[in-house]
């Protein structure tokens, strides 16, 4: 299963290049990920993009106002997406920083916070990119998650 991680912008802080870069490394042979830069704009502008590069995939936006899963129930939500014959693509969904617009949460399948706390774009990249990874290596028997 392909999974898109689609983010407006690049991230411009320090500390979230080199982690987005190192998460991207640590996933790259345990599965197919792509990381999706579209470019800022108004909420609607990149709202319209992200919804333009996720066409035809399992759209999940991260928003502040969604469910929020712990890390084993996403992995089952995951696994379960993976199983299911009809889903050949997630495509996770970062808007900038003035988040997402009502049509984002309206035309996605689910919607998540990865936090009860409001997190800054670049930030919530960077931790879902490290539970995706945390993820995989549940599913690898890694150590590094630990219950």
């Amino acid at each position: 299963m392909q999974i898109r991680i689609i983010v407006a912008g690049k991230p411009a802080l320090s500390y979230a290049k080199s982690g987005v870069e190192e998460y991207l490394k640590r996933l790259k042979p345990l599965g197919n990920y792509e990381w999706i830069i579209v470019k800022a704009g108004s909420r609607e502008e990149v709202s319209a993009r992200l919804l333009e590069r996720s066409e035809g995939c399992f759209r999940i936006a991260l928003d502040e106002r969604g469910e929020t899963p712990g890390t084993r129930k996403f992995a089952e939500q995951l696994a379960s997406l993976e199983m299911r014959g009809d889903v050949k693509c997630i495509a996770f969904l970062i808007g900038a920083a003035d988040g997402h617009s009502p049509e984002i949460r309206e035309k996605s399948n689910r919607v998540i916070s990865l936090s009860s706390f409001t997190l800054q774009h670049e930030l919530a990249l960077l931790v879902l990119l490290e539970q995706l990874y945390r993820i995989a290596s549940i599913k690898t028997g890694s150590p590094y998650h630990r219950d």
